[in-house]
């Protein structure tokens, strides 16, 4: 192997699920396969590996991303959230119980992506962040059937469970309306 095709190294340090790791990780691997490969971080799924799937879906300092597209390299000193980090103090978050009650998933391949992409859009949602389908951008979004379906439609599930998700998303935003009022 002669030194144009060695793969090059770099240091760098992840905050994952609120815990430090410092990590030499090769330039071109992804934030999906550091996690999965070197911390044993197995939840986040390659579906794809091109980010048109949303199961490698995380949280990047609150914020969605595709894992597989993620240049670990790229995100020193990241604050990340896998579906490992969603659950607080042995307690499932809001997400995780409604997916469990409204039985929103079948095989569970792309459980992992949609619980993180939910608690992002949650979030963004939250912050008052419009999407397409939002009808009024000068107000509040409503995360109603159409709104959740638009946020999430970059996760697809090959089983067609939306109508679980959709209906576990309505419901912890109702929740969360109802403990804000």
């Amino acid at each position: 192997m002669d030194s144009e095709s060695t793969p090059v190294h770099a240091d760098i340090t992840l905050v994952v699920n609120g815990r430090e790791h410092r990590l030499s990780v090769d330039t071109r691997a992804s934030l999906l396969d550091v996690l999965r490969e070197n911390l044993g971080l197995t939840g986040s799924k390659k579906g794809c590996d091109h980010g048109q799937c949303g199961a490698c879906t995380i949280l990047i300092g609150g914020r969605r991303a595709n894992g597989c597209l993620a240049l670990a390299v790229a995100h020193d000193g990241a604050d990340i959230v896998t579906v490992e980090g969603l659950a607080q103090d042995g307690r499932l978050s809001p997400v995780q119980e409604a997916f469990i009650e409204q039985d929103a998933f079948q095989c569970g391949y792309c459980t992992p992506g949609q619980l993180c992409s939910a608690t992002g859009m949650l979030d963004e949602a939250g912050q008052g962040w419009p999407s397409a389908v939002t009808s009024d951008l000068g107000s509040e979004p409503v995360l109603d059937d159409d709104e959740i379906r638009e946020r999430m439609s970059g996760n697809l599930c090959r089983c067609g469970a939306y109508v679980g998700i959709v209906a576990a998303l309505r419901d912890v935003a109702r929740r969360k309306e109802a403990a804000e009022a």
